[in-house]
């Protein structure tokens, strides 16, 4: 009996035992593999049926608001004027150069053309009306919706499978749907909506991923295990091919995974070398290998689809250029000879050909142009004389520039002198000392075709070839001007110059084609050559032939890579709705996107939302701080579970934005609000898990036991946010306004939209509505007839207003000029501040014309912004133009130079430059939406 008493105690000590060691297991948070203590399984495949049917139902709400009036404004808005333009271009096949990858643009032209939409709608210009030539443009703008739509459900989802509660992830999801600038951004043919849904994804598919590895080995390599790396794959992959901002995404996940893998090198237990090196090369297939193969595959199609000729194809090198079709180039006669009929192409800026046509400088020595053409045409035609005349039989100099046709031909050799004759207008080359119209530096000469049919020339006119043997393919290229293969400098015999040019346009009267000079201290670059096209009569069908290479795809994927990041980072010019980075978190400013008919619309975030974001990163920053500060002084903190589980799972939301929003700090290009809105959803998810925590997770306050302040506190923040948006919906959707609600809400004087922009009681839009005929735009208020005034100004002036359309009989006044200055964020100068900064910074100018209304009597009507078109400044964050294509109004007019050309060939220099000159400007350079 007493041994069977003996066996009980042991027994129940046993039990006491194994409990205390589990106790103590807890309170250390030491497991014995790399299993996270205090980990739960949050698989979201595995919810309850009650958080599907909350999931659908705010799902739905999220449609409601973000589908509502979709099909207003009907017409373009803002960006819609490049990414619409870019839908066009795909449906052409025309190519185009943006600095952002594929994916959305792809995605927004598949919406167009299953629509039905044909391309041939060009987008140009903010305003332009998309009913009357049946533009598709709801079915275009549904796509970035319906994407913004499943930005809610994959919120709530992603913090489901923080272990989250499913309230506070359904507060997450409602701070989605409830985020104005969010509301805006996808409302429209934009980018911003297919970003933020692939990072979102990427960040729900890597917390399930994370998940599933706290949970141990028993977990690794799982089927779910390997379907959240894969899926997090796709999601870099995805979020990289809309914009470079997914490299910020693969910053975040890939400093995570370093951290699992080093997590795993210490568990020396059930992590062996070779088990390790498996966890390593299957995050290195799955979150390397499959993001490249799925952007590369992007750029396959990018490729597939733009096969023909278009304004984007001058950025490239000639032989991407020669991939595309009528670009090819037949093969032509390797060999280059005293005769020959050539085309010489710049190698550095791809601005094109040397080219000259019968139009003369305005300045300078008033003789014929010479420039870069970036077309194929008969103007950029030359042929190369030697500096003497060849001898005939009978011993006579044979005369004129075709006198090499009938001689057997002289290869030009490295060092030889070159007279260059231009057959189309019997002039040649020439260089003096005498400064260029445009770059007048000391160390530039003018370069210009002079001289006569018949005329034999002067020693201006003389150049000699020197090849740059390093640049050069194959060892006869080095020694002869050879096609393709040879790169050469024309060196001026007379004063040394070189041939040379670079990225400044001409101004109207060279139709903004690129600048040539000859320069005495040019870099090496801008002054190199080549021969593309050559001719000459005694050079046979059998002659050695040449061609570019095909660059093939890897070539063409590495080149414009390069295009891209280099036209990314030349985006420096200030921009009048730009801000920086510092302003974002605080919501100092937003973006007018559009303006009409006594509504606008301007991207401006949900303030409730905004600010209650910014301070959760702020106190994580600060609890991070304290509590290293604490560890560092021996506190015991990182024993708690629930505090190590905040640390981790909080710091890996903020460590997102973090990854998203500091990076900006380092970029000199423009930037805008809407670059922020990736760090804003992990800052909008990491005021969620806070409040969690706090609510449902965190012992000793008293909350955790009384879910019913929690119920509460997220139906009033709810509610908070829901009313702000309200209060900003208007902006958001384009609706009507008054000017009284809008002074009401305007918190900064730096939200600067015009609040003079709505009518003064929401029963005008009605009245102005049913007075009109159907589809007819809206005029401003019955008034004397007013008289428009034209201000040209450098800057944006503070409290003008959107302004009306007028009728042919309104009349130009009078022009004013006016001079402003402002800084960095738009704010103006005054006088004293001016002088101030003389010496200390730069200022750059930029012209604008603004119309005033008035009326009889000469008084400004302050609110006549009835039919004007909503006009916002060109946004650069999209495709450039190369240096040598239009570049729209931007420059002073200035007088025509004189001219010896028919006028034939003036209008066909103009209808080729306006037939490439289309690139899409997302406003017009003279007005601007509103100003504040």
């Amino acid at each position: 009996m007493a041994s069977k008493g003996n066996t009980r105690v042991r027994a129940s000590d046993n039990a006491a035992s194994r409990k205390s060691t589990q106790s103590q297991h807890a309170v250390q948070g030491k497991p014995m593999d790399y299993t996270s203590h205090g980990i739960t399984d949050n698989d979201i495949f595995l919810l309850p049926a009650s958080d599907f049917q909350l999931l659908g139902l705010l799902t739905l709400v999220a449609a409601v608001v973000r589908l509502f009036r979709i099909y207003q404004p009907s017409s373009v808005v803002f960006d819609e004027v490049h990414f619409g333009g870019f839908a066009s271009k795909y449906i052409k096949g025309k190519f185009f150069m943006d600095v952002h990858p594929p994916l959305a643009k792809l995605l927004i032209t598949l919406a167009g053309w299953l629509a039905g939409f044909n391309g041939d709608f060009d987008f140009k210009d903010i305003g332009k009306d998309y009913l009357e030539p049946g533009v598709p443009y709801v079915a275009m703008r549904l796509l970035p919706a319906v994407m913004g739509v499943l930005t809610v459900p994959t919120m709530f989802l992603t913090l489901k499978a923080a272990g989250c509660r499913t309230m506070t992830a359904s507060l997450g999801a409602g701070l989605i749907i409830f985020e104005n600038g969010l509301l805006t951004q996808s409302r429209l043919i934009l980018l911003d909506s297919p970003l933020i849904i692939f990072t979102a994804f990427t960040a729900l598919a890597w917390t399930c991923f994370t998940n599933q590895h706290e949970q141990g080995p028993g977990k690794a390599f799982d089927p779910s295990w390997w379907f959240w790396l894969i899926a997090t794959g796709f999601g870099l992959g995805a979020t990289v091919s809309v914009k470079w901002v997914g490299l910020f995404t693969i910053a975040w996940v890939g400093s995570l995974t370093i951290l699992q893998l080093w997590v795993l090198l210490g568990d020396t237990r059930t992590v062996t070398p070779r088990l390790w090196f498996k966890h390593f090369l299957a995050r290195a297939f799955c979150l390397i290998g499959i993001p490249i193969a799925f952007y590369m595959a992007l750029f396959a199609i990018h490729f597939i689809c733009l096969v023909n000729p278009g304004d984007g194809d001058g950025f490239m090198s000639s032989e991407f250029q020669a991939t595309l079709n009528t670009k090819s180039m037949r093969d032509v006669p390797v060999d280059v000879a005293l005769g020959s009929r050539v085309s010489l192409r710049h190698h550095n800026t791809q601005g094109g050909y040397l080219h000259s046509h019968n139009h003369m400088y305005p300045t300078g020595s008033k003789q014929q142009q010479i420039t870069l053409y970036p077309h194929k045409d008969e103007n950029n035609v030359w042929i190369l004389e030697n500096q003497t005349q060849p001898e005939g039989l009978d011993g006579q100099p044979i005369i004129g520039p075709k006198a090499w046709d009938a001689l057997s031909p002289t290869m030009i050799q490295d060092g030889a002198v070159l007279r260059l004759y231009h057959p189309t207008t019997d002039r040649r080359l020439h260089s003096h000392d005498v400064r260029p119209p445009v770059t007048e530096a000391e160390w530039q000469n003018e370069v210009s075709a002079y001289g006569y049919e018949g005329f034999e020339g002067d020693a201006n006119d003389l150049f000699r070839v020197e090849i740059i043997k390093s640049m050069c393919d194959g060892t006869e290229a080095k020694t002869r001007l050879r096609t393709i293969q040879t790169k050469f400098k024309l060196v001026h015999l007379m004063t040394g110059c070189s041939l040379f040019s670079h990225k400044v346009k001409l101004p109207d009267w060279g139709f903004e084609q690129q600048e040539v000079t000859c320069a005495k201290q040019g870099t090496l670059p801008n002054s190199i050559w080549y021969v593309e096209q050559n001719e000459h009569p005694m050079l046979g069908v059998n002659a050695e032939k040449v061609n570019y290479r095909n660059p093939g795809f890897l070539g063409k994927f590495w080149e414009l890579q390069k295009v891209m990041w280099t036209t990314n980072a030349g985006l420096v010019e200030t921009h009048a709705w730009d801000s920086r980075p510092p302003s974002w978190p605080i919501l100092r400013r937003g973006i007018n996107f559009w303006g009409k008919d006594h509504r606008q619309i301007y991207l401006i975030g949900n303030p409730v939302i905004w600010w209650s974001s910014t301070i959760a990163i702020v106190i994580y920053i600060a609890f991070k701080g304290l509590s290293v500060l604490r560890w560092q002084r021996g506190f015991k903190d990182y024993d708690s579970v629930s505090f190590k589980r905040f640390d981790y799972e909080i710091g890996t939301s903020v460590l997102g934005w973090f990854f998203h929003y500091f990076p900006f700090f380092l970029m000199a290009r423009q930037l805008f609000l809407h670059h922020y809105f990736p760090a804003l959803y992990f800052a909008i998810m990491t005021l969620c898990q806070i409040y969690d925590f706090v609510t449902n997770r965190v012992g000793g306050i008293g909350l955790r036991e009384r879910p019913a302040i929690g119920m509460g506190g997220i139906t009033a923040f709810l509610t908070l946010s829901i009313v702000a948006f309200t209060l900003y919906a208007p902006l958001s959707y384009g609706n009507p306004w008054t000017q009284e609600a809008c002074k009401r809400v305007k918190i900064f004087d730096t939200w600067d939209w015009d609040c003079n922009t709505f009518h003064t009681d929401l029963d005008q839009y009605s009245i102005s509505t049913s007075s009109m005929p159907s589809g007819e735009k809206t005029s401003a208020p019955a008034a004397p007839p007013p008289i428009i005034v034209k201000d040209d100004e450098e800057q944006p002036v503070k409290e003008a207003v959107v302004t009306p359309q007028v009728s042919a009989a309104e009349s130009t006044l009078s022009r004013e000029e006016k001079i402003e200055y402002r800084d960095q964020d738009g704010n103006l100068l005054d006088e004293e501040q001016v002088k101030a900064l003389e010496g200390k910074v730069s200022f750059s100018t930029r012209y604008e014309t603004r119309t005033r209304v008035v009326d009889a009597q000469g008084r400004e009507i302050a609110d006549g912004s009835a039919g004007a078109e909503g006009i916002a400044p060109p946004h650069p964050d999209v495709e450039r133009e190369p240096e040598t294509a239009s570049d729209g109004d931007d420059g002073e007019v200035k007088e025509a130079p004189a001219t010896a050309s028919p006028e034939e060939d003036l209008l066909k220099e103009k209808s080729i430059e306006m037939s490439k000159s289309g690139a899409p400007r997302p406003a017009s350079e003279s007005r601007e939406a509103t100003k504040s």
